[in-house]
């Protein structure tokens, strides 16, 4: 794979984050500027997850039906013109609704990518190019909201989401001149009326549900800590928004720094090895948040040390699980990645709605959900290793 199909690939697996992180910052002044509190905000986040969820099961069968070029030119399109729409935002209720259309069109991206890794790569190999990926992704959970604070500091809150708009349309161009298409031209074509059942299919296959349960209960606990860091940073521990961008960048670069460690890992022994094991790490930095959470200590640091070990071990987890669900899908692999997206982000957005639901003024909600994730998380990572443990491969 080259650097250059590396770097787009990386570039579209970064439209969720970019998304997501580059308008946190922004949270109190949406609240100001619609005549609300950061809780209502917080349900534009929320309709984005959901407009992940849905839209990944439109575009997977699109991918392995029309090839991955094609759906991903339009759905990149659709991104553009929300993005336009969200900074022309004139309500709340608006902004909610261009959010879940934003969702719609940058979802192909997430589904392309994956498909796109597993139509070149081996799932030893896939794991490693996810670990690549995670480090180009991972560039903008740490410059997003950097950069996200700086907008909104010297031009207002809209010209965050026009940032998005001219960031979306270089990806376009670089899908249009450099990305090949790569699902090969004799691979059979799957009829877009057999997508119900190829994913009921899927959805029978323990193994893959496993895998993809295990990195999207990850992903969760990722997003229960994007939903609940702007409240518990800014307004509980007096961050200012312009320097939540370096809490939020420290954390990203744990994750980068473990992804990269992940990718030497795959030297010695498969991904789901590796999976099996880091998870627990996660539990154990998820339960000492909870429990630091509860002493609601007066000092930041405490909180974030914990934080910090949760979001690091995401590096090793989500690759290796992507590689792990996606091995031996084959031409369905579209929509292998679509149904897999679709269930993290279903699982990513009841995270995130239940941290607004929990709401009581303290760190305690994102903390408690972060932990209920990493049990489960758990739960299902020992459930891979009964359904697959005679796997030569993983």
């Amino acid at each position: 794979m080259t650097f250059r199909i590396l770097l787009i690939l990386g570039a579209l697996s970064a439209f969720g984050p970019m998304a997501i992180d580059f308008y946190l910052p922004s949270f109190p002044a949406l609240a100001e500027a619609f005549a609300t509190d950061v809780e209502h905000v917080q349900l534009s986040l929320a309709s984005y997850f959901i407009g992940l969820a849905i839209g990944q099961l439109i575009y997977g069968p699109l991918a392995d039906r029309f090839g991955r070029r094609k759906p991903l030119l339009v759905g990149v399109a659709i991104f553009i013109l929300a993005s336009i729409a969200c900074a022309l935002a004139p309500s709340l209720e608006w902004l909610i609704g261009a959010r879940f259309a934003q969702a719609l069109g940058g979802c192909a991206g997430m589904v392309v990518s994956r498909a796109v890794v597993r139509d070149l790569c081996d799932p030893i190999s896939s794991a490693k190019v996810f670990s690549q990926l995670m480090l180009v992704m991972g560039l903008a959970p740490i410059l997003a909201p950097l950069g996200g604070g700086l907008l909104l500091d010297l031009f207002g809150w809209s010209s965050i989401f026009y940032g998005l708009t001219l960031f979306s349309a270089l990806v376009l161009l670089g899908i249009a001149f450099w990305l090949p298409e790569t699902l090969a031209s004799e691979s059979p074509r799957a009829p877009l009326r057999g997508a119900a059942g190829q994913y009921l299919r899927l959805l029978k296959d323990g193994q893959f549900i496993a895998f993809g349960l295990t990195g999207g209960l990850a992903i969760a606990g990722m997003f229960a800590y994007i939903a609940g860091s702007p409240f518990v940073f800014i307004q509980l521990y007096g961050v200012p928004p312009e320097n939540y961008g370096w809490l939020f960048g420290a954390n990203a670069a744990g994750f980068i720094l473990a992804a990269q460690v992940n990718a030497y890992l795959m030297r010695w022994r498969g991904p789901a090895f590796w999976m099996r094991r880091i998870v627990w790490f996660y539990l154990v930095c998820a339960l000492a948040l909870v429990l630091v959470a509860y002493q609601r200590t007066d000092a930041l640091w405490p909180l974030l040390l914990p934080l910090f070990g949760c979001m690091a071990s995401l590096g090793c987890i989500l690759p290796n699980a992507s590689a792990c669900a996606m091995a031996g899908q084959g031409q369905n692999a579209g929509s292998a990645s679509a149904l897999m997206g679709s269930l993290q982000f279903s699982v990513a957005a009841g995270a995130a709605t239940l941290v607004g639901v929990l709401h009581d003024g303290t760190a305690m909600p994102m903390a408690m959900v972060i932990g209920l994730c990493g049990i489960a998380a758990v739960g299902c990572s020992v459930l891979t290793w009964h359904l697959g443990r005679n796997s030569p491969v993983l």
